[in-house]
């Protein structure tokens, strides 16, 4: 049957505003790959930088190939898809191009947050190899389960689990938590950088070495997150029928200012709290607050008020705050603090969507609006426990996921000798030891081989 004059321009439409939600989220690379730079030392930012152009470029090639048909192949099987792979049957009357090219620019930034937790420390082959495994099997599994419409945690499955399935709307557990879990398990087993703590475990200053690049990239994140969470809807052209002017295009504004609520109230919070604590105004800590307070309004940007988004992200920052506390006590090293922002304030994300979920907004993000549906929502907001206990399960099954299937990775690579870098290279930076030189010309540290040629020298190559 021809699409109608009218259908084609709602299609059209609607395409358009998912390829741009797509192009913004793509953007978080940059503001990824800028962060990761300006949080390491000098003599690692040509690495650092590498590793981000590598989770992009294998991130890609595993999504098309494998991922996509895992996450939303097979409307028959809760666990895992298994059809579209390498696109084959796309387009079709489910999915087009533009919602392949939004879903894996998700993707590629569940591997990017997991770069950031090995830095500084890691052979660059295992980049390789989780990158690949993680984007293409690991994350899209949790997306099936959460964002498929046959997963057994989803909202739009014909039985959700306790009649609401788990809300995630954008993904503070699906892509920040399975991002921060893997970055975990790799972080522990590879052990601190060289010299991160000294001798009585006391933890030492790393600081690093570009705090210009730090806001760039939060800036860029922030940026990015406009089509990470409001571009959540898919749609943009979908009318509320109980409404007379509101739809989509209603939510979809919310969301933005919900988002933008949530990571100035953790960047304040941040700001005035670490001044409490260690005595100075830190730009940096500042930076990961805001970023915190994105990650845990992820989730329930589009069903939570305003008000709700601060209440969000006030505690968002002091869950950053007390985890980083918690891991200097246990020597447990992570360079951008990845594992405590993503997994710490997203299990917080999912937690206080259901605590705050209110029942008009969760009708209209998951049934277009339709007011005769009845849906659990927030446990404050009167919804009952329904919700709460949905998010809990998505929390502990994706802990439980990613440990029993990247924890093994990692740990088969650092028993093969194929994980950490050797304490000399480490100790030289891994730009000199692995890439040719520095990232920077005019970078030159005391008794620091120039060149790699110098470099090996040094280690007795003629």
């Amino acid at each position: 049957m021809e699409m109608s004059w009218e259908q084609s321009v709602t299609y059209s439409i609607n395409t358009v505003y998912l390829l741009f939600s797509a192009y913004l989220v793509f953007v978080m690379q940059l503001g990824f790959a800028m962060l990761c730079a300006g949080s390491v030392r000098a003599k690692n930012a040509m690495n650092i930088m590498l590793t981000n152009v590598v989770d992009a470029v294998v991130g890609s090639i595993s999504y098309y190939l494998f991922g996509f048909a895992f996450a939303f192949g097979d409307t028959s099987n809760p666990f895992i898809g298994t059809n579209f792979f390498a696109l084959k049957d796309i387009p079709n009357t489910s999915f087009d191009y533009s919602f392949f090219l939004y879903e894996w620019a998700f993707a590629i930034a569940v591997a990017g947050i997991t770069s950031g937790s090995i830095a500084e420390r890691t052979q660059f082959s295992a980049y390789l190899v989780f990158s690949f495994f993680l984007s293409g099997f690991v994350y899209p599994v949790v997306a099936h389960w959460v964002w498929s419409s046959s997963g057994w945690l989803s909202t739009s499955s014909t039985n959700p689990l306790f009649a609401s399935g788990a809300i995630d709307f954008a993904g503070s557990g699906v892509v920040h938590m399975v991002g921060a879990v893997a970055g975990f398990w790799g972080a522990l087993i590879e052990g601190p950088r060289v010299g991160r703590f000294d001798a009585f475990g006391k933890p030492v200053p790393m600081r690093g070495h570009n705090a210009t690049l730090v806001v760039l990239g939060t800036f860029l994140l922030w940026f990015g997150w406009f089509g990470f969470n409001p571009g959540s809807f898919d749609k943009i052209l979908v009318a509320y029928p109980s409404t007379t002017n509101q739809g989509n295009w209603t939510a979809i504004g919310r969301t933005a200012v919900t988002t933008t609520l949530a990571g100035s109230t953790a960047g304040i919070v941040t700001l005035f709290g670490r001044r409490l604590l260690v005595g100075h105004w830190d730009a940096l800590d500042v930076c990961n607050g805001v970023l915190g307070g994105f990650v845990a309004i992820t989730s329930g940007c589009a069903v939570v008020e305003p008000w709700a988004a601060i209440v969000c992200g006030f505690f968002s920052a002091w869950v950053l705050i007390g985890l980083n506390k918690v891991v200097m006590k246990l020597n447990f090293d992570d360079p951008l603090e990845a594992t405590q922002l993503h997994g710490g304030c997203g299990a917080w994300g999912l937690i206080f969507t259901g605590l705050f979920a209110k029942e008009e907004f969760v009708i209209q993000a998951y049934e277009a609006g339709d007011t005769s549906v009845v849906r659990p929502y927030g446990l404050f907001m009167g919804g009952g426990w329904g919700l709460l206990g949905c998010q809990v399960i998505e929390l502990l099954v994706i802990v439980g996921w990613v440990s029993v299937t990247m924890g093994p990775i990692f740990y088969a690579q650092h028993r093969l000798g194929i994980l950490r870098i050797s304490v000399e290279e480490e100790i030289a930076g891994l730009d000199i030891s692995s890439h040719g030189g520095y990232a920077y010309n005019t970078h030159q540290e005391e008794n620091q081989p120039r060149f790699y040629a110098d470099y090996m020298r040094m280690h007795g190559h003629s």
